[in-house]
């Protein structure tokens, strides 16, 4: 980094400049998931955010309400909770999600539970 560009950086925030923080080990990825399919039953170690980018998707804590998730909408899920998500019936969905660390893989979700009603 030259002086110049380092000032022209700096010139881009206020009160300070942020440090850049490693990140070899966040995992993003972009999920298409076909209407009527989902994720079986997992956790991550460290958390996880998801963002919906296109079409509907549904999401669900373990003994949670079932959610529809939106463009737009931002969904945290807390290290060691587990959870589900995936597309809703009727649409397909593309999903962006972030995480660190370890997944633990559950069993598959059952049709009862991901076709109830979800929580508007």
């Amino acid at each position: 980094i030259t002086l110049a560009s380092a000032a022209a950086q700096q010139s881009n925030f206020v009160g300070g400049t942020p440090s850049q923080l490693d990140v070899k080990a966040v995992r993003t990825l972009r999920l298409k998931f076909p209407a009527g399919s989902r994720s079986n039953w997992h956790s991550h170690s460290n958390g996880q955010l998801l963002m919906l980018e296109e079409g509907l998707g549904r999401t669900q804590d373990r003994n949670g309400p079932l959610l529809e998730m939106r463009p737009g909408e931002p969904r945290y899920t807390k290290a060691g909770v587990e959870h589900w998500h995936g597309a809703a019936p009727d649409q397909d969905s593309v999903q962006l999600t972030i995480y660190e660390g370890d997944v633990k893989w559950l069993e598959p979700v059952s049709d009862a539970v991901y076709k109830a009603a979800p929580k508007k």
